[in-house]
């Protein structure tokens, strides 16, 4: 457990190179935007998560199936996780920021595509 980052994961630092090569500038986790972000753009209001499927969840009703130990403990923290994602979404939107999620496999096996996602989303592409 104490392996696990909360940030600078591999995905993070991965996601963080192109988009700085691509000549974006951008805040990580910064602590005055709620939830933490992985990834701000304060000028676009736009917060970017990248989230393992593990610990967020990812296609949580065939994944749950699979946690073979300590099953109680295990489901009711991812399930919190899940639960804290939607929080944090509901009050950046009320708040009116743009969000998005990207998912650890999206962002390694087409970081290209998650790069143009937030491209788009900060207007910089037709």
């Amino acid at each position: 457990m104490q392996a696990i980052r909360s940030k600078n994961t591999k995905i993070e630092v991965l996601l963080g190179k192109i988009l700085w090569a691509k000549g974006l500038r951008y805040r990580k986790n910064d602590k005055t935007v709620f939830g933490k972000p992985d990834f701000t753009f304060k000028r676009h209001k736009l917060a970017v998560f990248c989230d393992s499927e593990f610990w967020h969840g990812k296609n949580w009703k065939h994944t749950n199936k699979k946690i073979k130990s300590n099953r109680r403990y295990w489901i009711k923290k991812i399930e919190r996780n899940i639960q804290r994602d939607k929080e944090v979404k509901k009050q950046l939107k009320k708040d009116g920021w743009k969000v998005i999620r990207l998912w650890a496999k999206q962002i390694e096996k087409d970081s290209e595509k998650c790069v143009f996602k937030i491209l788009a989303a900060i207007k910089l592409v037709n």
